[in-house]
């Protein structure tokens, strides 16, 4: 079964080709991999429900941890390090990025799976592809570039320009085709009006969203196609240690389908880690099926969602379908500048460096490109609180790749606090 061909199967042969995958995967990890060897009970299952009631949940902070104790790869290792070829990471959950690595074979089927997204989306073989960013180390753009000239796309990269350069590049080049988070969309049409930039002469056609909750949301949708003169969007959601994962339904705006021939997905309570009724929204649980290089087995993505009653779907698939895409995550996070945020990254990166009192997060969501600034009162003896203020900011840069504002505010200026504290703000 491939990836693309799942999606017109029924839900049986999907689930034998899931239970034969996940065999083969464990014949191929076990031998070699000591983090998952200490885990797995058994080197074969008879069942999924055997499989899910046996093999332990995978959190995010415990590859953070392992990566930690066996630095800089973890021992979620299956082959020799000399066999792979990519490495990318995440922003992380405690300011310290998660490291993922491929070999060529994981690599061409995270590519197997990007095409998927550009099928569903109804990319066609004369279509010119735009990706407006510094791709850095994180997965998702890379993989998008790199599927699309697989395919024989004119893939053109908006890498080291500015906005305003970025567009007049989409113009020059006749590109159909836009990969962006929402915001950077919605950022993008402000810069063309700002500039006199008409992007009724734009030939772009289709936007796919990712990075961003906001391409499940009926409201920024619509705003975004209409600042692109009628361009739909579509949406998809993927991760750096998963890979892509979804793409939309082609009947269904906003419902976005697993790949089920790709991934094992699984629905849990994120509070008692027991399967959500069915029908029931729950934390979305994978287990990557052909990315053996560096397996993830029942894994915690953090995001939560509500799967869509009745199979199959008004498309015909028989894949899991989640409503509105992902709804949130399990636990408290900010996207800025499509960079995946948490408070205790943030100031696990700034207690890291010291040399202040107290803190406080502001995250300015009135414009269409997300926001954040920090402001820090500094230590008495501070000598020098610009200099501070600049060594915080590049300790950010450097574990987020993220400009982040950092201003010295006088002593005493900040709220303080007797129980729980309440540093980051939102500001509409």
């Amino acid at each position: 079964m491939t990836i693309s061909g799942a999606a017109s199967a029924t839900i049986e042969p999907i689930r034998d080709h899931q239970l034969e995958r996940i065999n083969a995967l464990l014949a191929r990890v076990l031998p070699s991999n000591r983090f998952q060897r200490a885990r797995i009970p058994a080197p074969a299952f008879a069942s999924l429900q055997e499989f899910t009631a046996r093999v332990p949940l995978t959190s995010k902070s415990e590859l953070v941890e392992d990566q930690a104790a066996h630095p800089p790869y973890g021992s979620n290792l299956t082959y020799p390090v000399e066999h792979y070829t990519r490495m990318h990471q995440t922003s992380g959950t405690t300011g310290r990025p998660l490291r993922w690595l491929d070999t060529p074979e994981t690599w061409n089927w995270v590519l197997d799976c990007w095409t998927r997204v550009y099928e569903s989306a109804s990319v066609d073989r004369g279509d010119r592809i735009c990706f407006p960013f510094s791709f850095g180390p994180f997965l998702g753009f890379w993989a998008a570039f790199d599927a699309a000239a697989r395919l024989g796309h004119l893939a053109i990269s908006g890498g080291g320009m500015r906005s305003p350069g970025r567009l007049r590049l989409m113009l020059d080049n006749a590109v159909t085709v836009l990969c962006s988070t929402p915001t950077y969309a919605l950022h993008l049409a402000e810069v063309a009006a700002a500039e006199g930039i008409d992007l009724a002469a734009s030939q772009v056609r289709l936007i796919i969203l990712a990075g961003e909750p906001g391409g499940g949301i009926p409201a920024t949708r619509a705003l975004i196609e209409s600042r692109w003169n009628g361009a739909r969007v579509v949406d998809h959601h993927g991760m750096t240690e998963t890979g892509p994962v979804t793409y939309e339904c082609p009947s269904r705006p906003g419902v976005l389908h697993i790949m089920e021939a790709a991934y094992y997905p699984e629905i849990i309570d994120p509070e008692t880690l027991v399967p959500a009724p069915p029908g029931a929204s729950g934390e979305l649980v994978l287990t990557n099926l052909g990315r053996d290089a560096m397996p993830l087995i029942r894994y915690r993505t953090g995001d939560l969602v509500q799967p869509s009653s009745g199979a199959p779907c008004e498309c015909g698939s028989c894949e899991l379908a989640l409503e509105g895409g992902i709804l949130a995550r399990a636990d408290e996070m900010f996207v800025v500048r499509g960079v995946n945020l948490y408070p205790s990254a943030v100031e696990a990166v700034l207690r890291a460096h010291g040399g202040f009192s107290e803190f406080r997060v502001e995250i300015d969501t009135s414009h269409a490109l997300r926001e954040m600034r920090i402001e820090v009162e500094p230590e008495p003896d501070c000598p020098d609180p610009a200099a501070l203020a600049r060594a915080l900011e590049s300790a950010l840069a450097s574990a987020f790749a993220l400009r982040v504002p950092v201003h010295c505010v006088p002593a005493g200026s900040l709220p303080r606090f007797e129980v729980k504290a309440r540093r980051w703000l939102r500001r509409t």
